[in-house]
C-alpha cells in the first residue's frame, strides 16, 4: 500500500514536470517566433510594387490600330486609376516577337502591394464605366479588339530590388 502511494506520488510529481516544461517549451519556441518576426529578413532583396503584366500578340499588320484603341481606353482608365490611387504607375512595351507563337507587346500595371488587388473591380468598374460606357459598350469594344489581337497570357510579379 504505501508502494503504490509513493508510486501514484511519483506520477503526479512526473506529469506536473511534464506539463511544466511542455509550457516552458511553448514559451521559448514562442519568443523565439517573435524575436524571428522582428528582425529584419534575410532575403537578398526588398520587396516592391506589384505588377500585373498582360502579354499580347497583335494579328499581322494590326499594331498600330491596336496601339490607337489602347491610347483611348488603356491610357485614360489607367490615367484615372493613377489619380485615385488604385495604382502606382502602367507602362506599355512593344518589341519584335521572338516566334510567331510569342507576343509582341506588354501591358503593365502596377499596384502598391497584394492587398491593393482585394475589391479591385469595385474600384475599377466606376472608372470603366466612366470612361467607356455601360457593360454592353465594354463588352463590345472588346470583341472588336479579339479582331487585331490575342491575350497570349498574364502574369501577376512583384518587384524586387537587390540588396
Amino acid at each position: 500500500m504505501k508502494f503504490t502511494k509513493i508510486f501514484r506520488t511519483a506520477i503526479i510529481i512526473t506529469a506536473a514536470a511534464g506539463t511544466v516544461g511542455i509550457c516552458s517549451a511553448q514559451n521559448s519556441a514562442s519568443a523565439a517566433v517573435t524575436t524571428t518576426s522582428t528582425t529584419q529578413s534575410t532575403a537578398p532583396y526588398t520587396e516592391g510594387g506589384v505588377w500585373q503584366i498582360t502579354m499580347v500578340k497583335t494579328k499581322p499588320g494590326m499594331g498600330d490600330d491596336y496601339l490607337k484603341a489602347l491610347a483611348k481606353i488603356f491610357k485614360a482608365t489607367n490615367d484615372e486609376a493613377k489619380r485615385q490611387g488604385i495604382i502606382t504607375d502602367y507602362k506599355i512595351l512593344a518589341g519584335d516577337a521572338a516566334t510567331q507563337q510569342d507576343y509582341d507587346i506588354l501591358l503593365m500595371i502596377e499596384y502598391p502591394n497584394m492587398a491593393a488587388l482585394d475589391g479591385l473591380r469595385e474600384k475599377t468598374d466606376p472608372i470603366g464605366a466612366k470612361m467607356v460606357g455601360t457593360e454592353d459598350q465594354q463588352r463590345q469594344l472588346a470583341v472588336k479588339r479579339l479582331e487585331i489581337r490575342e491575350i497570349m497570357g498574364d502574369k501577376t510579379m512583384r518587384e524586387i530590388t537587390l540588396k
